[in-house]
């Protein structure tokens, strides 16, 4: 699998959520298996590009290559502005957002707002794709809605824009998260297109992956909530569509120390305060499916200090030991929209 001149080790993807794929977790998710990863969106508003948050979400210091940062707006000239700025900051992919559904996101007629005006698409993308050196790529959805489906002619445009990568969520705006992903419209898009096509919508196992890359003839897959809570889902995909074969189960001390290193480097991340309150939701992902895990989810949200939170996930684990050496989890459903894959 290759962008532009990026050669990936794999084609099992980590899809940009906002709150969740910050660098902590893109490069976890790559050293479990990932072959890609794209930053949480990151606002085109140059106002905006110097704010804490603008500036974490576009760190990628030590983060495994390539270096992806999603870009989301609806002015051709500061997304054009703000691909470069991310490009001398050491962007090495660009991606632009015309997938998120949440209405503020929509409202500003950013996101999968974009999809119906057609025109202003192509604006956009001729506008990135010359104003960088390095490959542009796009996330979107199948149409606003079940009655304006326009996926195939979005994909046209970025083709002939010269984007690199298209990456389809197989439901439309108005579907935000629910029903089934459409994977005949990514079939017809990967059909009609000469580039790379990535399925994106409903992933949430190693045999889903196989069907999907099967059912569409997709290049690649992203998964995206099914990651919340479990990273090593790459590594067990990767696995399955290599062999044949199903991995087990982590066993409990992977696990036990895979969230303390994980923990450790959130905080030198977010900082104390901030560090144990955004920590929580990770922590909860983690034990949803565990023996006793929403008691200690309810437990973790009392803490207040990053060294609390370490010691009762570490005595958490511990007593999962007693249930078997292996994590006793089963498949988790794509949980409502706490956080979502723009």
């Amino acid at each position: 699998m290759q962008i532009g001149p990026h050669i990936l080790r794999n084609n099992v993807f980590v899809a940009p959520m906002a709150g969740v794929t910050d660098r902590p977790f893109r490069q976890l998710c790559k050293e479990l298996g990932a072959g890609y990863a794209v930053s949480e969106m990151a606002a085109s508003n140059p106002r905006l590009w110097a704010t804490d948050k603008s500036t974490r979400r576009t760190d990628h210091a030590g983060e495994m290559e390539p270096k992806a940062v999603q870009i989301a707006g609806a002015d051709p000239q500061d997304l054009a502005d703000c691909a470069r700025f991310n490009v001398e900051r050491g962007a090495q992919i660009i991606d632009i957002n015309m997938g998120c559904p949440v209405k503020k996101v929509c409202d500003s007629w950013c996101g999968s707002a974009l999809l119906q005006n057609e025109s202003l698409v192509g604006r956009i993308l001729d506008a990135v794709v010359r104003a960088v050196d390095v490959p542009v790529t796009l996330k979107f959805r199948t149409g606003w809605d079940r009655d304006n489906k326009n996926a195939l002619r979005i994909a046209a445009i970025a083709a002939q824009a010269g984007v690199a990568m298209l990456t389809l969520h197989g439901r439309t705006r108005a579907d935000r998260y629910n029903g089934e992903a459409e994977y005949d419209t990514i079939a017809a898009v990967k059909a009609a297109v000469a580039i790379p096509v990535v399925a994106n919508g409903d992933i949430t196992s190693p045999e889903k992956a196989r069907f999907v890359l099967d059912h569409t003839g997709a290049d690649a897959v992203m998964i995206g909530r099914a990651a919340q809570g479990r990273p090593w889902i790459f590594r067990e995909v990767d696995h399955f569509l290599r062999t044949g074969e199903l991995l087990p189960a982590p066993t409990v001390a992977e696990v036990r120390r895979l969230m303390d290193e994980h923990l450790r480097a959130h905080y030198a991340f977010y900082g104390e305060f901030l560090g144990v309150r955004t920590a929580r939701k990770h922590i909860g992902w983690y034990v949803r499916e565990l023996a006793g895990g929403e008691a200690f989810r309810r437990q973790m949200n009392l803490l207040e200090s990053t060294e609390q939170q370490l010691i009762a996930v570490d005595a958490f684990f511990e007593s999962q030991l007693g249930l078997g050496e292996r994590l006793q989890y089963r498949l988790p459903e794509c949980p409502p929209e706490e956080a979502m894959a723009a």
